[in-house]
């Protein structure tokens, strides 16, 4: 008998507990919906291929309820569930002084009324500042389209590690 991958697990993986680890990658529950809905996967690719189509068509409402579940970069998380709280700490390696975040995040948050979001895995706190910078100074539309991105991203590889065997 051939072990069952992650991807075989997933396929065939009880709607509300898939629903709940979806969920920890991106708190969109249409997003959630339309993944499980369009299971089985054949591959890897395809369901990569398929969450990445979705997001990308989330709105701004979409992204911003899920800005509700990611803490500031630099922040303990809190009120998540283990699973994302898990990941938010994982994907935060790279912040060395979580003090310099308060200024940035304050000031970020002054402009454009909401967390600021960055896929942190692989970055420094250098990138990750430089980026809060450059980001400062765009426009509210472009900030709203590069927020989703982030977001996309962040899911994305989030989506990687659930089904990484």
């Amino acid at each position: 008998m051939t072990p069952r991958t992650a991807l075989d697990r997933l396929n065939s993986a009880p709607p509300a507990g898939l629903a709940e680890q979806l969920r920890a990658c991106a708190p969109i529950e249409s997003w959630v919906r339309h993944l499980i809905a369009a299971r089985p996967y054949p591959g890897r690719e395809s369901l990569l291929a398929e969450a990445s189509a979705r997001a990308r068509a989330w709105s701004t409402e979409d992204v911003l309820g899920a800005l509700s579940h990611h803490p500031r970069i630099g922040e303990r998380a809190a009120g998540l569930s283990a699973a994302e709280s898990a990941h938010s700490s994982a994907e935060q390696a790279g912040v060395e002084d979580p003090d310099a975040w308060v200024l940035a995040n304050a000031r970020y948050e002054r402009r454009f009324g909401t967390v600021f979001l960055i896929r942190a895995a692989g970055r420094s706190q250098a990138e990750m500042l430089a980026e809060l910078e450059r980001r400062l100074g765009q426009d509210d539309e472009a900030e709203r389209a590069e927020r989703a991105e982030q977001l996309r991203q962040i899911a994305l590889l989030r989506l990687e590690a659930l089904i990484a065997d």
